[in-house]
């Protein structure tokens, strides 16, 4: 559009697709008492058109705003707890939430202006490029919660400290006077991975600890790695007498594979997870883990994009909330 271009409006639209201007709103607001061929009709002069919905400036828009909330994936333990916090800070604030898959489908962030969306939250999800470009033509601000890779210079980001977490999980089980301690993370390049990993390293390094090679195994955050994990940990010549798993996950993984070839946690084998999430305290035996602040890093990201939805700078692109070792049942001295 040009500087100085009139804004495309839904009497525009309805004009060219010959249909009311109270159906174009319709299509536009998401309704459903509208013929299939018409809608179809409507979204491609939506498009064609760059029509954009007004950005409601209004006091009961402000009042109100509605923040789109993203996550990859199945909805596990983790993105429930996060999404609890997200949901009560929303209702403590006056807003709405709607929650959604990511979506790399053409125009999708148009598409959330157009529906009255106000800021994106994505949770443990991967924004290309592409998505950075598509939100910054639409105006819509996007704040990552826990990013899996490290976010672009125009994203703000909430998260942990996973470095002294995962420094927590490891030092615990040097105290208890484990030395052959093995690391079962997630994704190789996740920074969340990395820093918990750099934890474990320089915990073991600070103690003159061996760290062979095949003690250091990325997989992804599930049950599975876990358990394949822990499987070929204790196939190794000198298996490890405790595991720091990169989440609860993963940790429940290596306690099932144990139990399976006869081994007792904590008696043979200690166990330590990460997050903290409801899996934790219902494990059997329940859990030491380092505990994520979930709940309040949702409620942090949606502060956070309230605050720039509303125009508002804010003081950093990224904050951090603070780790906790929680000690439980799954970790114990070795034998002998």
């Amino acid at each position: 559009m040009r500087p100085n271009a009139r804004r495309t409006t839904l009497a525009d639209i309805a004009q060219a697709a010959g249909v009311s201007v109270a159906t174009v709103s319709k299509v536009v607001n998401g309704r459903g008492d509208v013929a299939a061929h018409t809608r179809v009709r409507v979204q491609e002069l939506l498009l064609r058109h760059d029509y954009l919905a007004p950005v409601f400036r209004h006091t009961e828009a402000v009042e109100s705003p509605t923040i789109e909330v993203q996550f990859q994936g199945g909805l596990k333990s983790y993105v429930a707890e996060a999404l609890e916090g997200i949901i009560d800070a929303a209702a403590a604030s006056g807003a709405s939430v709607v929650v959604s898959k990511a979506s790399s489908a053409p125009h999708w962030a148009r598409n959330l202006v157009s529906a009255g969306r106000r800021a994106v939250i994505a949770v443990t999800s991967v924004y290309t490029t592409a998505h950075m470009d598509e939100l910054a033509r639409s105006g819509l601000p996007l704040v990552v919660l826990d990013p899996l890779h490290l976010p672009d210079s125009r994203v703000t980001s909430v998260g942990a400290t996973n470095f002294a977490g995962g420094l927590a999980a490891t030092r615990h089980l040097l105290a208890l006077g484990h030395r052959r301690i093995a690391y079962l993370g997630g994704p190789a390049m996740a920074v969340c991975n990395q820093a918990r990993m750099h934890g474990y390293r320089a915990a073991m390094e600070a103690e003159g600890a061996c760290v062979p090679d095949a003690y250091v195994r990325p997989g992804e955050f599930t049950y599975e790695t876990g358990l394949l994990g822990a499987a070929a940990l204790m196939d190794l010549d000198e298996p490890p007498t405790a595991v720091f798993a990169g989440n609860d996950e993963i940790a429940l993984g290596v306690v099932e594979t144990a139990r399976a070839r006869g081994l007792r946690v904590p008696e043979d084998l200690s166990v330590v997870g990460f997050d903290d999430t409801s899996l934790a305290e219902m494990a059997s035996p329940p859990l030491t883990t380092v505990r994520q602040p979930l709940r309040e890093m949702g409620a942090a990201a949606l502060r956070t994009a309230l605050r720039l939805a509303n125009g508002e700078k804010v003081e950093s692109h990224h904050i951090e909330l603070a780790t906790e070792l929680v000690v439980r049942a799954s970790t114990a001295a070795p034998r002998g």
